[in-house]
């Protein structure tokens, strides 16, 4: 990459995902430019994966790859970057406009066994209609048999712990915890680059595939009544894969220190980062060498969420 080519925030195109529980509020609450008569339950903000690219959609870089980016130019963009044959987060918007199957993502210890990849994921509620409620581990002690025998008895919905949830909440999701999303709720999802589901129940849909067998090799039975994450100050998780930050932006500030790079994602109000403008539901990566690296707080409450990778 020639010198000084960095002078603003990398913004990307979203990748929409047509969903049979989505709905239509990405583009009522973030004017996303969704297709027209679809339920899209996802917008993918930041991905790389082989059958899914994020392209770059402003400055001389545009029209590049994240994956070009991270194979071709890491070092100025990355920083001290872990040598990873891809970007290692996949970053989303979802929106729930009917239920998410309860489910559950694999971790280290089977997912390569089973063909899949680990997935410990971060949900931040940026929107929740009232009732509005995730389905996390479960409400007492369960063991696997007793477990799989209320499955097929159809009564799993029974066992899970549910989290009434407001806007603002956050919860975090290890692998091997069975989960899944309640009607009404607008998520920002932040989590490794992966794709890897084992759905266990549906509720009322009939057509989609369950992955019981592969569900009970991953599944956490010690997971009892989990709760929302509890801040520490601007802290909201510090995880080996990635740590996550929410600021209300009052003046401006470095939005991460030079030699490092952050995603940063707007809730409230407008930020603006260099040249970059970002109004709710928008994301940008700050490079690591880019030289104006502040955000300001440009309209309204301004806030953001923060991602970095730890070293």
């Amino acid at each position: 990459m020639p010198p000084g080519i960095l002078t603003s925030p990398l913004t990307f195109t979203p990748l929409f995902q047509e969903r049979v529980w989505g709905g239509r509020r990405l583009a009522e609450l973030f004017e996303k430019k969704l297709p027209t008569n679809k339920p899209i339950g996802e917008s993918w903000e930041i991905v790389d994966r082989a059958e899914a690219q994020s392209v770059v959609s402003n400055g001389p870089l545009k029209g590049k790859t994240l994956h070009e980016l991270w194979t071709q130019d890491r070092q100025e963009i990355f920083g001290e970057s872990r040598a990873l044959p891809r970007f290692p987060l996949l970053i989303k918007l979802l929106d729930a406009e009917n239920k998410l199957s309860l489910q559950v993502h694999p971790p280290d210890s089977v997912a390569t066994e089973l063909g899949g990849e680990a997935k410990t994921e971060f949900w931040y509620v940026a929107h929740a209609e009232p009732g509005a409620e995730l389905f996390v581990g479960f409400k007492n002690n369960v063991t696997r048999d007793g477990f799989a025998a209320t499955v097929k008895a159809g009564k799993v919905a029974d066992l899970v712990h549910r989290v009434p949830v407001k806007t603002g909440d956050a919860m975090f999701l290890p692998a091997g915890r069975f989960h899944g999303i309640g009607a009404g709720c607008v998520l920002v999802e932040i989590q490794q680059n992966s794709d890897t589901t084992y759905r266990v129940f549906d509720w009322e849909r009939k057509d989609r595939q369950l992955h019981l067998e592969q569900a009970l090799r991953c599944i956490d039975f010690d997971d009892v009544a989990p709760g929302l994450v509890r801040p520490e100050g601007e802290l909201l998780v510090r995880d080996e894969l990635f740590e996550i930050q929410k600021w209300r932006l009052n003046e401006p500030r470095e939005a991460v220190p030079r030699g490092q790079f952050a995603i940063v994602c707007c809730l409230t109000g407008a930020v603006r980062c260099a040249d970059v403008d970002l109004a709710p539901g928008d994301f940008a990566l700050v490079p690591a060498h880019l030289q104006d690296r502040q955000v300001h707080p440009r309209a309204g409450d301004a806030s953001l969420l923060r991602v970095t990778i730890p070293k």
